[in-house]
C-alpha cells in the first residue's frame, strides 16, 4: 500500500541572500561623517557585502513544525524573513503554498492605542472578520495573561513591558489558523506557564493543517515543539533531520 502523498507548503531552492552595507569600512562610519559626505557630494568609499544565506535548500510540508537553530548571526532570522517575503533573494527561489505569516509583523502593535484596540486591529489585519474577532477576543486576552495582574488590556501599549507586548503579539498571531506561521524567539518570552500554553497552541496549529517554523535559542522549546530541525551556521545548512539527532549534534558541535 502506497503512503499518502505529503503536501509541500514551502520550497527553498538554492537560496542566497546578500546584504549590502553602504559606507562600510570608511573609518568611524558615524552620522557626522555621512553628513560630511552628503554636503561635499562625495560618494561612499565602499560597499561591503554580507553573504547572510549561502545556497540553502529544503522543503517543508503541511502539518510539520520545524525548528531553526544556530549561533547568533548564523542566518536563521534572515531565512525566516525571506520566507515571509520581507527580503529579496540574490539567487535561488522561495515558493510557498499559502500565505506565510511572520509573528510580530501581521500583528504589529501601536503604542498609543490600548491593548484592546490592538487586538481588534491586529486580528483584522490578519484577515479575520469582525464577527471572528468578537468571537475570539476573550480567548486572546485570557491566553496572553495581560489581565492577570490588573486591567492592562484597557491601557495604552506604551505602559506595557516588552514581555507583555510580546505575549500579546503571540496571542493575536496564534488566534488565526495560518497556512505557514513563522515564529522568531516567541517562546523565550513569558513565564513557564505562558511558554507551555504557546507550545500547546503551536501543536493545535499543526493539527489544523498549518506549517510552523520556530527560531529559538531555547533547545528545550525546540525539542518540545518540533519533530524536525534545521541547523544553519554562517549562512549554510549544516543538518536537516529529526530534532533529537540535529539538536544533539548542535549541542556537541558535531558537524556531519
Amino acid at each position: 500500500m502506497s503512503l499518502p502523498e505529503r503536501e509541500p507548503t514551502v520550497v527553498v531552492d538554492d537560496v542566497h541572500i546578500v546584504y549590502r552595507v553602504h559606507g562600510a569600512g570608511s573609518g568611524k562610519g558615524s552620522a557626522t561623517s555621512a553628513l560630511s559626505r552628503i554636503i561635499s557630494r562625495r560618494k561612499s568609499p565602499s560597499i561591503r557585502e554580507v553573504h547572510a544565506v549561502r545556497g540553502i535548500s529544503f522543503t517543508a510540508y503541511r502539518g510539520e513544525a520545524i525548528g531553526l537553530i544556530g549561533s547568533n548571526g548564523s542566518g536563521k532570522s534572515t531565512m525566516l524573513a525571506a520566507i515571509a517575503g520581507l527580503l529579496p533573494t540574490e539567487r535561488g527561489g522561495i515558493y510557498t503554498n499559502g500565505q506565510p505569516s511572520l509573528l510580530g509583523v501581521n500583528a504589529a502593535l501601536m503604542n498609543d492605542l490600548t491593548g484592546e484596540r490592538n487586538v481588534v486591529l491586529g486580528c483584522l489585519a490578519m484577515g479575520m472578520t469582525p464577527t471572528q474577532v468578537r468571537r475570539r477576543y476573550d480567548d486572546i486576552v485570557e491566553f496572553s495573561g495581560i489581565n492577570d495582574k490588573g486591567d492592562f488590556i484597557s491601557l495604552p501599549m506604551r505602559t506595557y513591558s516588552s514581555g507583555m507586548a510580546a505575549r500579546l503579539r503571540f496571542s493575536i498571531a496564534a488566534a488565526k489558523t495560518h497556512d505557514v506561521l513563522l515564529i522568531d524567539e516567541a517562546l523565550a518570552t513569558g513565564d513557564q506557564a505562558f511558554q507551555k500554553r504557546s507550545e500547546d497552541r503551536i501543536r493545535e496549529l499543526r493539527k489544523e493543517a498549518g506549517t510552523v517554523f520556530l527560531v529559538s535559542h531555547n533547545n528545550n522549546a525546540i525539542r518540545d515543539t518540533c519533530e524536525r530541525t534545521i541547523w544553519i551556521e554562517q549562512g549554510e545548512l549544516i543538518m536537516d533531520g529529526p530534532t533529537d539527532r540535529v539538536v544533539r549534534a548542535y549541542e556537541k558541535g558535531e558537524r556531519p
